[in-house]
């Protein structure tokens, strides 16, 4: 994939850059693959806004992607690589040996053509998908399951992969792309290779209605609101927050909080977190 840049005939286009599509081979969507998407705009099921700046954007449709690659021993021919909108990585539609087809997360390096397989038998090679216990150590992985049959959750975004760094005992020791090391049960799943799409970062978005399309509205400093609004407005001119550090607009403490539960149950399999340190 390259990044393409625009002529700036207005101001918004002078430094907007965009995906040039290079890898997708395929336009439109397996429709027996799709389902409607509906829209909540960051409300829950009382109707209350539980995540604020959501609304809006272009419609789009859900396309049914295979985490859990179960169907093993078939090998599948890739048809094509396709756009999702739902995601920041590109997808690949599969055709089993047997007809069935199915949709799953696109690695570097996979064409128009290739075989994939799933389960314990097959090859170490890209887009297969094996129990960790038939990885080799050293192998860059993504779409991790976290409890076996569960189909993949870690390492799903465009460009990520994680390492098998160890096998012992029942676990599998990865090493994630935050550089967190936690250990995986040995049964779990994984697809051999790095997620697709690997520039998605170095797009500029370059103009706020680009993110209107995604659903996202604007967002408004504490500092400029009223003292009723939020915890850091008021005063005359620029003022600084009057407190000792930054808050929500609840007046919860913001910008580096650590808000996860110290007795969780999964804290027993992280080696060392992100920033290093170990779980006590």
């Amino acid at each position: 994939m390259g990044i393409k840049t625009y002529n700036p005939y207005t101001p918004s286009r002078r430094h907007m850059t965009g995906s040039d599509f290079a890898e997708i081979t395929k336009k439109e969507p397996e429709k027996a693959l799709l389902v409607s998407l509906n829209k909540n705009a960051g409300r829950n099921n009382q109707g209350k806004i539980t995540v604020r700046h959501r609304g809006g954007g272009s419609r789009r449709k859900y396309r049914i992607i295979d985490f859990k690659r179960r169907k093993d021993g078939i090998p599948a021919t890739v048809i094509g690589i396709e756009y999702d909108a739902n995601r920041t990585a590109n997808i690949a539609l599969i055709c089993y040996a047997d007809g069935e087809k199915a949709y799953i997360l696109a690695p570097q390096g996979l064409k128009d053509g290739m075989k994939v397989m799933n389960g314990p038998e097959a090859e170490v090679r890209v887009g297969n998908c094996l129990p960790l216990s038939e990885i080799p150590v050293g192998t860059q992985i993504h779409n991790i399951e976290l409890h076996p049959g569960k189909g993949g959750q870690m390492v799903r975004s465009a460009g990520n992969s994680a390492q098998l760094m160890a096998k012992e005992g029942k676990y599998a020791t990865l090493r994630l792309p935050s550089g967190e090391m936690r250990m995986v049960p040995l049964n779990c799943r994984a697809t051999i290779g790095v997620v697709g799409n690997a520039e998605h970062n170095l797009i500029n978005i370059g103009k706020a209605g680009r993110k209107r399309h995604m659903g996202i509205r604007p967002t408004v400093r504490g500092s400029v609101m009223n003292p009723n609004d939020h915890p850091h407005g008021g005063g005359e001119g620029k003022t600084g927050i009057g407190r000792p550090g930054p808050s929500t607009p609840w007046g919860k403490p913001a910008l580096g909080l650590k808000t996860r539960k110290k007795n969780k149950q999964s804290n027993k399999l992280i080696v060392r977190r992100r920033d290093g340190k170990t779980f006590k």
